[in-house]
């Protein structure tokens, strides 16, 4: 493992363009439990049901039951070793973009400033009627957060049947195909269309370090280095490397 972390260090600190692509797995660690695991709100709650701007819509209430429990899950995360990793990276200038699949702000709570969100952000409310915009935080006393015109307002994520917004897409695909190296970090890239970055990225030459418990598709596939262990144990553990091959240079 040391010396593959080494191999991964010297690619980021040669990199002029590396960003990072995380999932659920990455804030496992900061108590919120992927969505799909055992224990998670789908367990709970069928998306179906509960997680569908058609749901929304039709039922805001009903949706809100299963918005209060994760916004009460999210409130009590703070950012972990590999949040607070990433944003020592960025401030090192080895890597330079994050594009999580994340809604949980912790990136940004970690350091991290060039974050792009592509499922949204639970921090933000939105009113589908007026197109007013609140910060969670002056709502939260209300058990239906509520516009001034009435209406019950939406997180600004990204539900089922919804677009993944086309300024975080586009950016994101025009980063892939420009990185020199992708760090994939607590996801399995198995959700479309996140699922496509690693792959853009390898085509167009980027060297790709993969940071997972268990392997997924893309390590045998496209991944060139495979550091396999938690995220909150991995990614300090490659600062630090990254500081000592600095040091050589």
């Amino acid at each position: 493992m040391i010396g593959m972390l080494k191999k991964a260090a010297e690619i980021l600190v040669l990199s002029k363009r590396t960003i990072a692509l995380t999932g659920a797995g990455i804030s496992v660690e900061s108590g919120i439990p992927d969505f799909r695991s055992a224990g998670g709100l789908w367990e709970k709650f069928d998306p179906a049901e509960y997680a569908t701007i058609d749901a929304f819509r039709a039922n805001p209430e009903k949706v809100w039951e299963m918005l209060r429990e994760m916004e009460a899950i999210v409130l009590q995360a703070r950012p972990n070793k590999a949040h607070i990793g990433l944003g020592e990276l960025e401030k090192m200038k080895c890597l330079h973009y994050i594009i999580t699949q994340n809604v949980d702000n912790l990136h940004q709570e970690g350091g991290a400033k060039n974050v792009i969100e592509y499922h949204g952000n639970s921090a933000t409310l939105s009113c589908l009627t007026c197109g007013r915009h609140y910060n969670a935080s002056e709502k939260r006393e209300e058990y239906l957060p509520t516009c001034r015109c009435g209406t019950i307002l939406k997180p600004d994520v990204i539900f089922f049947g919804e677009a993944i917004p086309a300024k975080a897409m586009n950016r994101s695909f025009q980063l892939a195909s420009a990185a020199e190296a992708l760090l994939v970090i607590g996801t399995s890239a198995a959700v479309s269309p996140a699922n496509t970055i690693p792959g853009v990225a390898k085509q167009n030459g980027a060297r790709i370090i993969e940071i997972n418990k268990e392997e997924t598709h893309l390590t045998s596939s496209i991944t060139d280095i495979f550091l396999q262990g938690s995220a909150g144990d991995i990614v300090p553990r490659l600062v630090e490397e990254v500081r000592g091959v600095r040091e050589q240079a």
